[in-house]
């Protein structure tokens, strides 16, 4: 199955040859100002190392790997977050990297998926990932370990749609001390940072509450929320689908049931379906040619040597080596040799 680069959310957006889009409302909607002032900043940042190829040629190789989600790679974590699209190319490299741990059946705790995770992006947060394992283990102790498949399918959730689960959060919690449901509260930048220390507070709040709050009412609040969020939410026919099959639901039961959703996920569309997650094509090419040059290399008791021979094939394919195409080639390369071992064994 292949998946979109770009997620179905960016696709269906304002066609940029429709008449009646101004030319304002497309930048401001495809986040293309935002791509040309980061394409100008690292150009300025390493205008020696670009400066050789041609200006012309960088900002066309800059677009073209955003449009083929390589752009994410070793990038801080503001910037991986700062778009739909960025979002969902993390997602989709995060998976591509490491899925060689769904295939062997690996659990990994919560501290381990962080330092998966911030090989690709070194300053990513734990908090994201500790929200992503109270989803997969419904708030229980979140130092038990996770299959990769449910990690990444709760971390896809969390990640993709921060901002709209810290505000439906609050509204769960004004629901469980009584408060009234019509206060939808939409968090400001400042309220989101502090919102690890709201969902700790959660923690103890729900090992009192188990039975969670009526699916009828926080179903009000969240449409009337939808109404007014500028951030991408899940779509409402998907929640209101979930919060239709119970009589209570808790926060947690509710972001289980939506990382699951299909429809959720395909909207998204940085992920197959659950079925073919662990089926990847184009990297099993990859890793095939690999495992050719290993078998015919003289020196072929080394992997490394492999490695470092496939890396000068791909070196030599571009002739612009920037910096974060080389940690990509480097990184790719690498996860090749792990899953290269694992066959060999």
């Amino acid at each position: 199955m292949s998946v979109s680069t770009l997620s179905p959310e960016m696709t269906t957006r304002m066609n940029r040859f429709n008449s009646t889009i101004t030319a304002d409302e497309y930048l401001a909607d495809s986040n293309v100002l935002f791509y040309l002032s980061d394409a100008v900043t690292q150009l300025l940042e390493h205008k020696e190392e670009y400066s050789q190829f041609g200006v012309t040629r960088y900002f066309a190789e800059y677009f073209s790997s955003v449009k083929n989600s390589n752009h994410v790679l070793f990038r801080e974590y503001n910037y991986i977050r700062a778009t739909s699209h960025n979002r969902a190319s993390f997602i989709r490299v995060f998976w591509r990297c490491f899925r060689q741990i769904g295939k062997s059946g690996d659990l990994l705790s919560v501290l381990e998926y962080r330092s998966l995770l911030q090989l690709l992006c070194p300053d990513f947060p734990v908090e994201i990932v500790q929200s992503a394992a109270r989803i997969v283990l419904m708030d229980d102790a979140i130092d038990c370990l996770m299959s990769f498949s449910d990690f990444l399918y709760a971390f896809q959730l969390q990640f993709y749609y921060q901002e709209f689960l810290d505000s439906v959060l609050v509204i769960y919690q004004d629901l469980l001390a009584g408060k009234s449901p019509n206060t939808v509260i939409v968090p400001t930048s400042t309220s989101i940072e502090q919102l690890p220390s709201v969902a700790a507070e959660e923690n103890d709040k729900e090992e009192h509450q188990q039975d969670g709050v009526e699916p009828s009412t926080l179903a009000q609040c969240i449409d009337a929320l939808c109404d007014r969020f500028k951030h991408s939410h899940p779509t409402r026919s998907c929640m209101k689908e979930v919060l239709e099959q119970t009589d209570k639901v808790s926060y947690y039961s509710l972001l289980m049931s939506l990382a699951k959703h299909e429809t959720i996920n395909q909207t998204i569309g940085a992920l197959p379906s659950k079925a073919e997650l662990l089926i990847d094509p184009e990297m099993d090419q990859e890793l095939d040619k690999l495992i050719a040059q290993i078998s015919v290399s003289p020196s072929s008791n080394s992997s490394g040597s492999a490695v470092g021979g496939l890396k000068d094939v791909q070196r030599k394919a571009s002739p612009r080596r920037n910096i974060h195409h080389r940690r990509k080639i480097e990184v790719e390369s690498d996860g090749s040799t792990e899953e290269t071992d694992s066959s060999e064994n």
